[in-house]
């Protein structure tokens, strides 16, 4: 049976829904800048914990159920939140799990993460030009809005620079799986294919032809099995 937490950080609270195994390792998904833990989180927990992995989802500040306002939260909430989040349930090792601009925020987290096995990262954000269209908007327009409820700001941006992927390739060093679908319009796959030689650690690379920043459902079913297939060995190597 699930679990729902509220996790403290910085005088806010970050909801998180933990689905239990009877073991000792934990998987901690990120989700993307756009999307909150509900949907297809719930699923992958729901297969994590199949293979044998306590499951942890949860909603970035100002995404889904947790406090603060979008326009607020920035790559160094995100990475505190996480940080939070895995101080709270404490895990003897964990790995992470992150989609889009969650992996992102994996990747930089990665870089002081002592109990930390492995990363996932799906279509990952790694280099910052991936945001140039936004940061154009921004600077023309004061503030770009996506809907009623989120926008960003210079502030964004402001914090944003200070975490080049470069920087954080030397410190990471746990193995490391990169997804990427041949047809992503939001993030190119060029990017992650560069990240492959700038990272100095064990790198997985899944291709998937045809597939878009959002996986089909056949492509997400191949990606659960294929990611947790590897975690599984990765895993055991490490402890």
């Amino acid at each position: 049976m699930t679990t729902e937490h509220v996790v403290s950080v910085d005088g806010e609270t970050v909801s998180a829904v933990h689905h239990p195994a009877e073991s000792d390792r934990w998987l901690f998904f990120c989700h993307g800048f756009l999307s909150d833990k509900s949907g297809s989180y719930k699923s992958r927990c729901e297969r994590a914990v199949a293979a044998g992995y306590n499951a942890v989802r949860f909603d970035f500040r100002g995404s889904g159920d947790s406090d603060g306002a979008f326009v607020e939260s920035t790559l160094s909430t995100r990475i505190a939140d996480l940080r939070a989040v895995v101080a709270h349930f404490s895990p003897p090792s964990y790995a992470l799990f992150g989609s889009s601009f969650g992996a992102k925020t994996a990747f930089h987290a990665a870089t002081d993460a002592p109990r930390l096995e492995a990363l996932v990262a799906r279509s990952p954000v790694t280099y910052n030009r991936a945001f140039e269209s936004y940061r154009g908007t921004v600077e023309a327009e004061g503030v770009l809005r996506y809907d009623d409820d989120r926008a960003i700001d210079a502030r964004f941006f402001d914090d944003f620079d200070a975490y080049e992927f470069e920087s954080a390739t030397a410190d990471i060093e746990v193995p490391v799986a990169i997804v990427h679908g041949t047809a992503d319009e939001s993030v190119p796959i060029e990017d992650s294919i560069e990240a492959l030689g700038a990272l100095e650690t064990d790198v997985y690379f899944g291709k998937y032809a045809g597939e878009g920043h959002r996986f089909s459902g056949a492509a997400e079913r191949r990606l659960r099995e294929q990611v947790l297939g590897w975690l599984e060995t990765v895993y055991e190597t490490r402890t």
